[in-house]
């Protein structure tokens, strides 16, 4: 072996040994060595000047951000890679500070990293949120957060699915918590998000479950009172089962077809309209045929169903300079947790 090939290795070797242990710790269990990744920094802590420079500047041109869903109606990648449906859902999510999205086929995240990049096309600076055991479960069919980083901001660690240990739900709902950039910290709105796609084989059932998801999240020992229910809910405005009265639940949709063949409303935006009283009392739902131009056939091809949204102030209570209280905490119900 010459002296150079000698060198290389030993070089290569000590480059090892000190990667190793400044990315991993070796733990025994019971009579086991567990190799783990140390650590890595608390989002508690302050962003080193590295992050600071990876966020964007702020951009908002108002006081409000638009919060959505949609259900992508079977997005994989065979239909990413048609050019004129990727290049109307980049379009689409670009309206929305964070939009929720629903049916997503896919073993990993690969069909999210393409949305996202066209999205991104013109200079934009959007990200997503999905639950950790995607590409790593065999699970083929799940939901996502698309998100502003120019506008808001993202608690990764509160990213999770709801655990629910009876497996009453099909579809585990999607959890994240947000904070709106801008404001002053102590006066930005901060909100967490479930994000829900019933099966429609057992809408009834998911329904009358959807008060312990709420429950659960909201009593998850975070004090976070703005629990915003979001999603492919399976049913209109009228029919909510236990969610309504004693939760003081508020559907932002009512009355209108979200659907793209207008026959039903299937998707909403619900919250507790005591708790959140950032809501403006603006919503709606993007019509794809008539804001696009489309035939049916050509709106189907991207969805069918329609993008639903809601307007929030991005001051926490509603206007500058008032910090809404929190609620006390309780424990969650029924079984089923965060």
């Amino acid at each position: 072996m010459s002296k150079a090939v000698l060198v290389v290795l030993v070089v290569a070797g000590a480059f090892g040994i000190w990667y190793f242990y400044n990315n991993y710790e070796i733990q025994r269990q019971q009579d086991q060595l567990i190799i783990k990744p140390l650590a890595t920094q608390s989002a508690d802590e302050p962003p080193t000047a590295e992050q600071q420079s990876d966020r964007p500047p702020v951009d908002r041109q108002r006081n409000r951000i638009r919060i959505a869903s949609f259900n992508l109606g079977f997005l994989d990648r065979n239909k990413l890679s048609k050019r004129h449906v990727a290049g109307h859902l980049a379009s689409l999510a670009r309206r929305f500070d964070i939009l929720a999205v629903q049916d997503i086929h896919a073993r990993n995240q690969e069909v999210l990293v393409g949305l996202v990049e066209q999205i991104n096309c013109p200079g934009r600076h959007y990200d997503f949120a999905t639950s950790p055991s995607v590409g790593r479960d065999p699970v083929e069919q799940y939901s996502a957060f698309l998100f502003d980083r120019a506008s808001v901001e993202i608690d990764r660690r509160t990213v999770s699915t709801v655990v629910d240990p009876d497996g009453r739900l099909s579809r585990k709902p999607l959890v994240a918590s947000f904070r709106v950039r801008g404001p002053d910290a102590a006066e930005a709105f901060t909100f967490t998000l479930v994000n829900v796609h019933t099966d429609p084989d057992r809408i009834a059932v998911e329904l009358e479950l959807l008060d312990n998801v709420f429950r659960a999240v909201r009593d998850d020992g975070r004090n976070e009172d703005d629990i915003i229910l979001l999603g492919d809910l399976g049913a209109d405005d009228r029919y909510l089962g236990r969610l309504a009265e004693p939760l003081n639940i508020t559907c932002s949709i009512s009355g209108v077809p979200s659907t793209t063949r207008g026959n039903r409303l299937s998707d909403n935006i619900l919250f507790n309209r005591r708790a959140t009283i950032e809501f403006t009392g603006r919503s709606g739902v993007v019509d794809l045929m008539r804001e696009l131009n489309l035939s049916m056939q050509q709106a189907l091809e991207i969805s069918d169903h329609l993008p639903v949204w809601a307007e929030f102030s991005v001051y926490e209570g509603g206007q500058a300079g008032h910090v809404a209280s929190r609620p006390k905490i309780s424990p969650p119900k029924d079984g089923i947790n965060r």
